[in-house]
C-alpha cells in the first residue's frame, strides 16, 4: 500500500514537472538559432534526454546538438544554455574519465563525434575528467579497424565498410584533436579518409556519392563490381559535406593533398546547387531520385547542405556564387519545415528518423527502403545543423540576407 502511494506521488510530481516545463514560452523576437535551442531545452529538460532517449546513452546525436548549443552560447551568451550543454558531460563521464555506455571493443566510429563537444566543455570547465574522456575517444583511432587503403571501418560489426556518415563522426574530431595537440603527422591520415571514401562511393554517372561501399563486395546490398550501395541518400551526403567544411578548418593550408579535399567539396557544392528543388529551395530524401514518385523533401539533408554552403563560403572553401543557393535553401527550410506553437516553441519537421545498410533487420538500401523509413519532428540530425546553419546565416550582413 505504502509502495503504491509512493509511486502515485512520484508520477504526480513527474507530471507536474512536465506540465511546468512545457508551459515555458520561447520568445519570437529571438534569432532562430536561440529559439530552436530554447525549444529543445523545453522538450528535453535534461540534456541526456535529447534524441528521444529514455535512458543514458553516449551518442553522436547528443554531440551534434550540444556542440551547436555551445556555438549559440559563444555567440549570444546565456548561462543556462552553457549549463544545459555541460550537464551531459557531467552526467556521462565518471571521475576517472571513463564514459558511461561507451564500449571501445565495439569500434563504432559514431561514438567519437561527441569528442568535439567535450573539447569545448573542457575549455569552459577545465575539468580533468573531461580531458581524460577526450583522450579515451582519441585512443580508439589508434586501434580502429581499417581497410587495406587505410579507410576506417564504419563499425566492427560492419567489416570493410566505409559510410559517408562515418566521415562526419570521426574526421572532424580527429582533425581538431590533431590541431589542439600539435599532432601534425595525423593530417595526412585525415585527408586520406576523405579521398578514400570519395574513391569508393563516387558515381561517375551523376557526380554524386553513394551512401556507402563495402570494399570486400560481400554484402548483399553492395554492387558486386563497385561495392557501392544502390543510392545517394541525402543525409549521407549532408554528413559528408559537413565533415569537409568542419575538418578543413583544422587542417593547415599547406598540408599536401588538402587541395583534393577542396576539389571534392567543390563537386559536392555543385551537386547541391544542381539538385536544389527550384520551387521550395530544399532537397529530397534520395538525391539520385529527386522529384520522382514517393520521394519527399527532407529536413536533415536540407539543413546540412545549407550549413555546409554558408560555412564553406565564409571560410573561402567554395565560390561566393553559392550564396544564392544557400539563402534560398535557408528560407526554404523556414517555410517548408518550421512550425511554431502558441508558446513560441519551435519544431523542425519532416526528418528521416534513421537509415542504414545491412544489420540484423537487413536493409538492402533500395529506393523503397529509403522513402519508407520513419519520418519525425525535432530529430537532432536536423535540429543540430539547423542551429549551426542559423548561426551562419545570422552572422551575415543585412545587405546579403
Amino acid at each position: 500500500m505504502r509502495k503504491n502511494l509512493i509511486c502515485k506521488v512520484f508520477v504526480f510530481l513527474t507530471l507536474l514537472s512536465t506540465t511546468s516545463v512545457f508551459a515555458q514560452k520561447v520568445s519570437k523576437n529571438l534569432p532562430w538559432s536561440v529559439r530552436m535551442t530554447e525549444s529543445e531545452m523545453v522538450r528535453c529538460p535534461e540534456s541526456w534526454q535529447l534524441d528521444f532517449q529514455p535512458r543514458l546513452k553516449w551518442d553522436y546525436c547528443h554531440g551534434l546538438e550540444l556542440q551547436a548549443m555551445m556555438d549559440v552560447y559563444d555567440t549570444y551568451g546565456d548561462q543556462k544554455i552553457l549549463d544545459y550543454a555541460v550537464a551531459y558531460a557531467d552526467t556521462m563521464i565518471n571521475d576517472n574519465g571513463s564514459i558511461k555506455t561507451y564500449k571501445l571493443h565495439e569500434y563504432n566510429i559514431d561514438r567519437l563525434n561527441p569528442g568535439k563537444y567535450l573539447m569545448r566543455v573542457y575549455e569552459q570547465t577545465k575539468d580533468e575528467k573531461v580531458r581524460m574522456a577526450v583522450d579515451t575517444l582519441r585512443k580508439q583511432l589508434d586501434t580502429h579497424p581499417r581497410n587495406e587503403d587505410g579507410g576506417f571501418w564504419h563499425k566492427k560489426i560492419y567489416p570493410n565498410q566505409m559510410w559517408l556518415d562515418g566521415l562526419y563522426m570521426g574526421a572532424p574530431f580527429y582533425a581538431e584533436y590533431a590541431k589542439r595537440n600539435n599532432r601534425v603527422n595525423d593530417y595526412a591520415d585525415i585527408i586520406n579518409q576523405f579521398i578514400t571514401v570519395a574513391n569508393h562511393t563516387y558515381d561517375p554517372a551523376n557526380g554524386l556519392y553513394r551512401h556507402a561501399a563495402d570494399v570486400s563486395r560481400k554484402e548483399r546490398w553492395a554492387d558486386p563490381v563497385t561495392g557501392q550501395s544502390q543510392h545517394s541518400w541525402g543525409r549521407a551526403m549532408g554528413w559528408y559535406a559537413m565533415a569537409l567544411v568542419d575538418a578543413l578548418e583544422f587542417i593547415p593550408t599547406n598540408e599536401p593533398n588538402r587541395d583534393k579535399m577542396l576539389n571534392i567539396l567543390d563537386n559536392v557544392a555543385f551537386q547541391i546547387r544542381r539538385l536544389q528543388d527550384p520551387k521550395t529551395g530544399v532537397w529530397y530524401q534520395v538525391l539520385d531520385k529527386s522529384g520522382e514518385p514517393g520521394n519527399y523533401l527532407e529536413s536533415s539533408v536540407s539543413t546540412m547542405f545549407v550549413y555546409s554552403l554558408l560555412k564553406g563560403i565564409r571560410l573561402g572553401y567554395i565560390d561566393p556564387s553559392y550564396m544564392e543557393t544557400a539563402l534560398k535553401g535557408y528560407k526554404g527550410i523556414i517555410n517548408e519545415f518550421i512550425t511554431v506553437d502558441d508558446n513560441g516553441v519551435v519544431s523542425l519537421n519532416q526528418a528521416c528518423a534513421v537509415a542504414g545498410l545491412g544489420g540484423k533487420n537487413y536493409r538492402m538500401g533500395d529506393y523503397d527502403y529509403y522513402i519508407n523509413e520513419e519520418i519525425r519532428s525535432n530529430d537532432p540530425k536536423a535540429v543540430g545543423p539547423f542551429i549551426m546553419g542559423s548561426l551562419e546565416y545570422e552572422r551575415l550582413p543585412e545587405c546579403v540576407k
